[in-house]
């Protein structure tokens, strides 16, 4: 079909819910990607951090035919090897207990937040169910994940919201204790705030409110589902930051591009959903375990250090740049803000860009790059020409 054609069903057929750029992908083959007229274009997206090994990656696509041809969903009522396999391997990798399989990472978020409410309805009883969250954080979108995103720009249209939610400043401790109380049971961050536009808490910050946390007997939550599964240059940002979460949330790039996602607790929290209180239908699904499987088998300590390498390069060459409408460089490992100055907005520089071949995001007010984690260094330097030579 050409763009045209299947702009025109979307149009018909597809709820706008989404602002979409002018483009029509078909395929791609590592962090190179090509539209429905054969346009070719890098990749800095992946699809906002999903597609982890890049596209079409052999192994990946080796490891989800091979389950696609054995089975492909059977239910939560039985047992399959992929998802216990998955479990085993998140757990010996980060000190956590147990993981819950899920699809996305609101979903994820969604089942963390029942997670840390049970816990302490379990310990403590009713009246003990805030959850603290930070100021422009973002957790999701469904009903409670938005109620938990401290971004008032989501806060409307849906009323009523869930209750059970307050907001503090990052970095800023004071801010915390001030909105505590005893109804609190829980604190939920991001390491490096994501949408909110790639901004990595301080490490002191993050070391006091996991010391607040255990002294009040609150859980430790992290959303990882963006900073998660190496995209931060280690198997999840946590790690980095030498801490030891009650649970921790993960999604997009743990499967590679298939939906999948879950929650992992630690072992204050391992035993607090019994049979009957929380449940998926697709919840570790053999097919997107088995993709996860290998993503995890891939995510050594070498790769992880690469990440780390490529991140470095992409920020330092950015700057170097001293494009006059960008700015300075922030993040981890291969999730890169950037900063955006001058008259023209990061949506007029995005789509400058994708109309030039460079695939980007925008968050907050700045710009976002979340490449491929296997993307080469020929992809690299393509990307970063364009980027001169577009906003040059």
């Amino acid at each position: 079909m050409t763009f045209q054609e299947i702009k025109n069903l979307d149009e018909q057929y597809v709820m706008h819910s989404y602002s979409r750029f002018p483009v029509a992908l078909d395929r791609g083959k590592g962090a190179t990607l090509w539209d429905a007229e054969g346009r070719e274009y890098i990749d800095f997206t992946s699809g906002i951090g999903v597609a982890s090994l890049g596209h079409a990656d052999e192994g990946w696509l080796e490891a989800v035919a091979g389950q696609a041809g054995k089975l492909a969903h059977i239910s939560n009522l039985f047992y399959t090897e992929p998802y216990a396999k998955a479990a085993a391997a998140l757990c010996r990798r980060t000190g956590m207990a147990n993981v819950m399989f899920g699809n996305s990472g609101a979903e994820a978020n969604e089942a963390m937040i029942k997670l840390a409410r049970k816990w302490s309805f379990d310990k403590y009883g009713k009246g003990r169910g805030t959850v603290i969250t930070l100021n422009n954080s973002f957790h999701g979108r469904t009903i409670t994940t938005l109620a938990a995103t401290g971004q008032e720009k989501f806060h409307n249209y849906f009323f009523p919201f869930t209750e059970g939610f307050r907001y503090a400043d990052a970095n800023d401790i004071g801010s915390v204790e001030a909105v505590a109380g005893h109804d609190v049971c829980a604190v939920m961050v991001e390491l490096v705030q994501g949408e909110g536009g790639v901004l990595p808490l301080d490490q002191e910050f993050v070391s006091r409110v996991a010391e607040l946390c255990a002294k009040r007997d609150w859980l430790l939550l992290v959303d990882e589902v963006q900073t998660g599964v190496g995209r931060t240059g280690s198997l999840f940002a946590f790690q980095q930051y030498n801490i030891q979460p009650d649970a921790a949330s993960f999604a997009k790039g743990i499967a590679g591009g298939l939906p999948f996602g879950g929650v992992m607790a630690g072992g204050k929290c391992r035993d607090v959903f019994s049979p009957g209180t929380h449940g998926t239908t697709f919840g570790g699904n053999p097919i997107a375990a088995a993709a996860a499987c290998h993503v995890l088998d891939r995510l050594d300590g070498a790769f992880l250090a690469q990440v780390e390498e490529k991140g470095a390069y992409l920020r330092a060459q950015v700057e170097e740049m001293d494009l006059p409408c960008l700015g300075q460089t922030r993040g981890l490992g291969l999730m890169i803000g950037i900063e955006v100055k001058g008259g023209r907005t990061n949506q007029e520089l995005a789509a400058k860009l994708i109309e030039k071949g460079l695939l980007v995001l925008t968050a907050g007010p700045g710009l976002r790059f979340l490449p491929p984690l296997t993307i080469t260094q020929e992809e690299m330097d393509k990307g970063l020409a364009i980027l001169r030579e577009a906003l040059g």
